[in-house]
């Protein structure tokens, strides 16, 4: 297995696309993306589980009810929620890149990012939808990226190839994602497509298990969005026998998509609104799975951490402060904590104790711009990871003005 480039469009039988419409004001950022398969595909996906959903996700739930689609249309600028008649534009943004396609609506996922609550008006994009399907090519995965960006400040897309079947399968996905980021499921936009061969329910299964363990284990804000989604389209063009049940090549297929997930998660979480670093927290020797994932949530999600890290203070007790209130069962007389980078490695906690160590070599660690917050609960075997930024000035302003 190997990183390679193409994002969504590595895969064969995908294009994408991304074009300016007139939804967003600067003309300079494309607003409107499109994925296409050549062939009908295996789907899936999960949603934000805010109570408060757009309108583009029930249509899109709807849509895929059977398993199938062929086609993504996301515009940004505009989330589409909380609007009267958001369930037609999203069935019309759908009609409209079908028609252009020459495939069915029912075939079509649909997305919206952006501001809530605010009216969504069908005309820029239904004026712009030839230019759309025009913009398709084989190297359209970093147009159709940007088409999704938000407050992002760079483009998410990713990929890899692997082997199934004696068979060469390539999987890739790009991913919007900067704000209102938080478990549980799935604050963000991210769209994967595959030529290897799946049936639609172990895609389910396989996506619906592997975002336990990335994408619901992302934090930048502690607030979850309404919009988001990750869905993922199978269109099987790499030939290899069909995987419909449980074994060594769902396996490969497994950590194929987990590769893809993971690199997003880390492209999300260092790109945090304002944010200057990427957070991961490592948990090892806890009793059980649950409680290393809560433990590493927890701490992700402090803001108080977050601040100190972004001031690249080793203020180690708001590690333990965090993992003190986060519900898990863990002896706090058995934990330790170091900080690592690129500059080294430091402990500044031994079995729930301050110990000595270098301020000076600490700093030095804490101003790289990728910090790894190791805990080790000493209490088992079970390990878990979540990722996520520090807490800056800028979150602050770019939300401060966020829909003006």
């Amino acid at each position: 297995m190997k990183l390679i480039d193409g994002g969504v469009c590595a895969a064969n039988g995908f294009k994408a696309g991304g074009i300016h419409c007139g939804i967003r004001k600067n003309r300079d950022k494309r607003d409107l993306s499109v994925i296409f398969s050549e062939n009908i595909c295996s789907a899936a996906a999960v949603y934000t589980t805010n109570l408060v959903k757009g309108a583009p996700l029930t249509v899109t739930a709807s849509h895929i009810a059977n398993g199938k689609a062929q086609a993504v249309i996301c515009n940004s600028g505009n989330a589409n929620t909380c609007n009267a008649n958001g369930i037609e534009i999203a069935e019309k943004m759908s009609d409209l890149i079908a028609n252009g396609l020459g495939i069915s609506p029912q075939d079509v996922v649909v997305a919206s990012t952006g501001v809530i609550g605010q009216p969504l008006e069908i005309e820029p994009i239904a004026s712009h939808i030839g230019e759309l399907v025009d913009s398709l090519s084989d190297n359209g995965s970093d147009e159709a990226a940007e088409g999704i960006m938000t407050t992002d400040t760079r483009k998410k897309e990713v990929a890899v190839e692997f082997e199934i079947d004696g068979k060469t399968c390539k999987i890739g996905g790009i991913a919007k994602g900067s704000g209102m980021i938080h478990p549980n499921m799935a604050t963000m936009l991210v769209f994967i497509t595959t030529d290897c061969a799946i049936s639609p329910e172990m895609l389910k299964t396989a996506l619906s298990g592997d975002i336990k363990n990335t994408f619901n284990m992302i934090s930048i804000d502690g607030d979850t969005s309404t919009n988001d989604m990750v869905t993922v389209l199978a269109n099987g063009a790499a030939g290899n026998a069909e995987i419909t049940h449980a074994g060594h090549d769902f396996d490969i297929f497994m950590k194929a998509l987990n590769t893809v997930n993971v690199n997003l998660c880390r492209m999300i979480a260092g790109d945090g609104e304002g944010a200057t670093k990427l957070l991961e927290c490592k948990v090892s020797g806890a009793s059980d799975t649950d409680t290393a994932k809560t433990v590493a949530k927890s701490v992700i999600c402090s803001s108080l951490l977050k601040a100190a890290m972004f001031g690249s203070d080793a203020n180690w007790g708001r590690v333990l402060c965090a993992i003190g209130y986060s519900g898990a069962s863990v002896d706090v007389n058995k934990i330790d904590v170091s900080f690592k980078s690129a500059k080294g490695e430091i402990p500044v906690c031994k079995d729930g104790s301050g110990i000595d160590f270098s301020e000076d070599k600490a700093k030095e660690i804490l101003l790289e711009d990728e910090i790894e917050i190791l805990v080790n609960l000493n209490s088992g075997d079970a390990q878990a990871t979540a990722w996520g930024c520090d807490l800056t000035y800028d979150y602050v302003k770019i939300n401060g003005d966020y829909r003006t």
